[in-house]
């Protein structure tokens, strides 16, 4: 014979009640992670028992996440479905609520650049204090992260320009030492030819000498007149 079908109504045995939680929890956990693995759904269970025990089972998402998820989503729900009435007066609640959150924030600004401190007590005062003082911490650090981030920039392109001026000291002072190396080359003495006296030159020469001979001997000549010779001239 088959198994009957259970009705559905409380277990009024004490003992039967909490063994049947036990085994409906542990059947339920298990399908809810069967459902989310096989589905890739995202699955939040929260169960508690008569004692006021929390069981929970909750998807890789937090079980946070998946609740801020379905206020979200009920929200919206209700604003879709709720009479225009009720719309309107969730918009002048919701704007009333912007307005006094503005205001304050307002009034913050306020006391943080020294206006309207005669309202603060004590305690107030020192809050403002601390609050100004965990700015200036956090000011001072990222001022000190985009100076020492200023810095490194500055060093790298000291080092590139450094040795971008050592490239082009070695060309220059390359280009130097070949034009050193072509100048001395064109500054070298040439060597001097001398005439070569050959057979067929040496009548030309033996007449120049001949008539330099004869030069001399002229001026000689010349030089040497007898004494009447030059009486007769002067005369």
């Amino acid at each position: 014979m088959g198994r009957g079908r259970v009705q559905l109504k409380r277990i009024e045995n004490k003992i039967s009640r909490q063994v049947t939680f036990s085994k409906r929890r542990t059947g339920l956990l298990k399908k809810a992670h069967e459902i989310s693995v096989l589905c890739d759904a995202d699955v939040a269970l929260i169960v508690f028992s008569t004692k006021g025990k929390l069981f929970e089972y909750s998807t890789h998402s937090s079980m946070e996440t998946i609740l801020e998820r379905y206020e979200r989503y009920s929200y919206a729900e209700k604003l879709l479905t709720a009479p225009e009435t009720e719309t309107q007066a969730s918009w002048t609640l919701e704007s009333s609520k912007l307005k006094a959150r503005i205001e304050v924030l307002e009034k913050n600004i306020r006391h943080y650049v020294g206006e309207e401190l005669e309202q603060l007590n004590l305690r107030d005062l020192q809050n403002v204090e601390q609050q100004i003082e965990t700015a200036l911490k956090r000011i001072r650090t990222k001022k000190n992260q985009v100076m020492h981030e200023s810095i490194s920039e500055l060093h790298k392109k000291e080092r590139a320009l450094q040795e971008r001026n050592n490239s082009l000291s070695k060309k220059l002072k390359e280009n130097e030492k070949t034009g050193e190396q072509q100048n001395s080359r064109l500054q070298l003495p040439q060597p001097h030819t001398v005439p070569s006296f050959g057979t067929s030159s040496g009548p030309f020469i033996g007449a120049a000498m001949r008539e330099e001979e004869l030069a001399q001997t002229n001026t000689a000549s010349t030089t040497i007149m007898p004494l009447w010779m030059i009486r007769h001239i002067n005369q």
